[in-house]
């Protein structure tokens, strides 16, 4: 331990959000001069149970500052020449904001950033206003990238030794320090290495910040409250399955007196309706924990609860717990905390591998991996926008390897209901012990302390939380017993409900026992017939990361990302390192999926015809995968009980593995996962030629008819069938239709089929459009790779090149709602005169000057229609992402000339 003067207390807690940095721009100025930092001082609240997080930071590396650490934490210090930082700010998240570097997230500017300039310590400094001393006042503070000494007003209060580790949670009792009027809190934040660090790293995801996210990351908030303090409060949820008519709910929380003297304090509180009080005596610097019982309190005992549900299974609905602490009849403190009613169970099935369960129905997890910004800048709008491409993709689950986002995240989750996958991450620290040769230093006695306080805080943080379901406490490798012992005693401490899962890959851990995951991958590019295989990545178990690999843009991101000659390197030299892809050697280049690309559709022609493959390429493959697992869910053997797709999004402008592109533009990957997961649907079986209905849907379905018909590629049909009649299970059943002929007479290498599914009124309610070749995917299964299987030839789809071109015609029209949102309603139709659809017809709302208008959701996209065909689209959008231009709308397609239309 550290000297400090007798006064100055140091309480460890295990609660408080990893909030990520307030939203600051890229930054355009080369060189540009640090700005005067003239920030306001934090204006601290008195009210008892209040907390108040300080607005910013004045930072500056300590290579600059000559000053003693005393002045520099002192009120009145003049911070001459140091830059601005947001209340949750990275080194280099603030100096992009400032202006010093040109955008990382074009070309190879990131590389231009010394990282000499990270790797001494750096300070940060803010200012707070106090009315009133009387109040007792604490700093409560997460989120360290990697370690601090800490000072508040000239007076060191904790040291690096105690302040280490991005996910531990710090409660500093600054009391005797704090005067009336300015007051100053100074931090001098040590550079991280994630592989020294239990902080947090970048893996193979994409090019890691020169800074490796250095800095305060989380809110640093002031705590002001009476003698006691209420602290570790939450609920623990009983629900009875599978009636769900009853629940108990017991309420918990720590009182602690902080004073010099007994007290006795009044703890009271509600849940909804039902009230509670106790009186508890407590002894000078006495904690006790407090708990409420249905035995007790029998309002607690819940009839009818209202059950919160993961989306598409029911409604999200939340209950408040609020709790007061007085003494004297003089509030101290107070605390308030949501939570949800649900079950979750994940035995291993009979195959070993983990089945979900949400309120005593079974599910497939459908998900996707998360990252947040490269350099943790925390925008909760932009957050918001990719759970709603979450919904509106058909995906109910979010992995969060690492990264571990604040609690606006996992209240955006409940709200949406969207299943959330935390857990530690891969390849650094966190495994240093137990991956073999891989990256990552061992542990030392000391790293022990901080790894159970980091599972601590992030247990409290997250257990109230309906939508969090498991904590993942390995990756790649599961921990050895005695890191097993230490996160689970924490998570015991803390009344974790959730299972405790011991890796994401096929792993074992002694107490907790198999992972019942898998992680074989593909990691980059297999044909779309792979994930009907049931062995390594394909449709059986729980794949907690998978994709086939590269995801290229569209072209409008591409063009935002790249310069024209990185442009022209992309789709001519298929063996270049591409910066935007990864650092990794194994994932550097594209080579793997160009072969692909060019064999399988034929050798690009220039920039726009490699993009508009790719993205057909993508649409069909990520389609695939979720339509595989889709099926399989419900096996009677080998059953597919989760799929992760590697990565939902990108933390930066990238190549590979995302759904959605930094700018959040949507391509074939995306609309393949929106296809494939909607939640009555038809679809075509790469294994075995079946057309077999999914039902992701509750209630069962029937009188549905589907049809299946092949065409050459100019369109003329040489095969026809429907099945009527046909019923289908809720909850993920399928029932198969008809299954294809082996052959067909006429049919060309390289051809279409057209799946149509009518209700019992003859309305159609799902359509699917496949290109398919005569001449399949053959893979090299012997020749399996950690991150891909072989393929040896490719199916023939060059066919599609020689499609005639026909025309396509568009209307639109938009209508403004009173919400800020805007609806645009779009028809397409094939005008064409002869057979030949408009293959992957594609629709994007532009602004006047031809700028796509991000985020959108479409009704459905990148359709294709058969000649006198038309389909009507809707997208909706914030009127106010126009930027006051009128909307229009530019139609494209892979055999259709590009048109924009006025959209008013």
């Amino acid at each position: 331990m550290f000297h400090r003067p007798a006064s100055v207390r140091r309480f460890v807690t295990t609660a408080v959000a990893l909030g990520l940095l307030s939203t600051l721009s890229t930054g355009a100025r080369a060189g540009a001069r640090a700005p005067e930092p003239h920030l306001r001082p934090t204006t601290v609240s008195s009210t008892a149970g209040s907390t108040t997080a300080l607005t910013g930071y004045a930072i500056q590396s300590t290579a600059k500052v000559n000053d003693a650490a005393a002045a520099v934490s002192s009120p009145g210090y003049p911070a001459s020449g140091w830059y601005p930082a947001g209340a949750r700010s990275t080194v280099l998240g603030a100096l992009l904001a400032g202006g010093k570097y040109a955008d990382p997230f074009y070309s190879t500017n990131q590389q231009k950033i010394p990282k000499a300039d990270f790797q001494v310590p750096w300070w940060y400094r803010s200012d707070f206003t106090v009315a009133d001393t009387s109040a007792r006042t604490y700093l409560d503070f997460s989120g360290v990238i990697s370690a601090a000494d800490v000072f508040v007003n000239g007076r060191q209060i904790a040291k690096t030794a105690d302040v280490a580790g991005a996910y531990t949670h710090h409660e500093l009792d600054v009391t005797s320090l704090v005067r009336e009027g300015a007051n100053t809190v100074a931090f001098r934040i040590q550079p991280n290495n994630p592989n020294k660090n239990l902080t947090m790293g970048w893996i193979d995801w994409l090019e890691p910040p020169p800074d490796q996210n250095m800095g305060i990351v989380r809110d640093v908030l002031v705590r002001r409250g009476g003698p006691v303090a209420l602290r570790d409060a939450h609920v623990i949820t009983r629900l009875d399955v599978p009636s769900l008519a009853t629940a108990d709910l017991t309420v918990k929380a720590q009182a602690r007196n902080d004073s010099d003297a007994a007290v006795t304090a009044t703890v009271s509180g509600s849940v909804g309706a039902t009230s509670f009080s106790r009186s508890v005596a407590l002894a000078a610097h006495e904690t006790k924990t407090v708990t409420f019982t249905p035995a007790d309190i029998p309002g607690l005992h819940l009839t009818s609860p209202q059950v919160w549900w993961p989306a598409g299974m029911g409604a999200q609905p939340l209950y408040a717990l609020d709790l007061t602490a007085s003494v004297s009849e003089t509030v101290s403190d107070t605390v308030h905390e949501n939570f949800g009613i649900r079950d979750v169970r994940a035995p291993l099935n009979s195959d070993g591998a983990r089945q979900y369960s949400v309120n005593g129905r079974k599910l497939l997890l459908k998900g996707g991996g998360w990252s947040p910004d490269e350099f943790l800048r925390w925008d909760p709008t932009y957050v918001e926008d990719r759970l709603r491409y979450a919904l509106d993709l058909g995906l109910n689950t979010i992995r969060l390897e690492g990264h571990i986002e604040p609690d606006e995240f996992f209240d955006l989750a409940d709200r949406y209901g969207i299943l959330t996958l935390p857990g530690w991450e891969c390849c650094n620290k966190w495994e240093g012990n137990v991956n073999g040769s891989g990256s990552g230093d061992e542990w030392t006695a000391a790293d022990y302390p901080i790894a159970k306080a980091s599972m601590a805080a992030e247990a409290a943080r997250l257990r109230d939380h309906p939508s969090v379901v498991s904590f993942l406490i390995g990756s790649d490798f599961a921990p050895d017993a005695m890191i097993e012992k230490t996160y689970l005693d924490a998570l015991k401490a803390a009344d974790w409900p959730n299972p405790v899962v011991a890796a994401a890959s096929d792993k074992s851990s002694p107490v907790s026992g198999s992972s019942g995951m898998k992680m074989t991958g593909p990691y980059d590019w297999i044909p779309p017939n792979y994930w009907y295989a049931k062995r390594e990545g394909g449709a059986t178990g729980f794949n907690s990361e998978t994709s086939g690999g590269p995801d290229i843009p569209t072209l409008d991101t591409l063009r935002r990302m790249m310069t024209p000659a990185e442009l022209d390197t992309l789709w001519k030299n298929p063996g270049a390192k591409q910066y935007h892809r990864s650092p990794s050697s194994v994932f550097g280049t594209l080579k793997i999926y160009d072969a692909a690309l060019a064999g399988r559709y034929g050798a690009p022609t220039g920039l726009t015809d490699y993009v508009r493959k790719a993205q057909l390429a993508q649409y069909e493959n990520v389609r695939a995968q979720f339509e595989a697992y889709g099926r399989g869910a419900t096996d009677a053997s080998k059953p597919a009980t989760g799929v992760v797709y590697w990565m939902f999004n990108s933390g930066w402008t990238s190549l590979h593995w995302q759904l959605l592109d930094r700018y959040l533009d949507q391509g074939g990957a995306y609309f393949g996962a929106k296809k494939a997961n909607e939640p009555l649907h038809v679809q075509y079986s790469y294994d075995n030629r079946s057309v077999v209905v999914v039902n992701n849907r509750h209630a069962a379905v029937s009188g549905l008819t589907a049809r299946v018909t092949l065409f050459t590629t100019d369109g003329t049909q040489k095969y026809d069938k429907s099945a009527t009649g046909l019923s289908v299970a809720g909850d993920g059943a399928h029932s198969t239709a008809l299954t294809l002929p082996s052959s067909v007479s006429g049919l060309s290498t390289t051809y279409l089929a057209r799946l149509v599914l009518t209700d019992s009124a003859g309305k159609e309610v799902s359509r699917n459009v496949y290109w398919l070749s005569t001449r399949p995917d053959t893979l090299d299964w012997a020749h399996t790779d950690w991150y891909y299987t072989p393929t040896t030839s490719y199916a023939d789809l060059k066919g599609l090149g020689s499609m005639a071109r026909v025309p396509v015609s568009a209307t639109a029209s938009t209508t403004a709602g009173t919400d800020g949102a805007s609806t645009t309603t779009v028809t397409v139709r094939n005008t064409g005169s002869g057979r030949t659809p408009s293959l992957f017809t594609d629709v994007h709302l532009v602004d006047s000057k031809g700028k796509p208008v991000l985020p959108v959701q479409w009704s459905d996209n990148e359709v294709s229609l058969w000649p006198g065909e038309s389909a009507t689209l809707t997208v909706t959008y914030r009127t106010a992402d126009l930027h006051g231009s009128a909307p229009r709308v530019r139609v494209s397609g892979w055999n259709t000339a590009e048109q924009t239309v006025p959209a008013t």
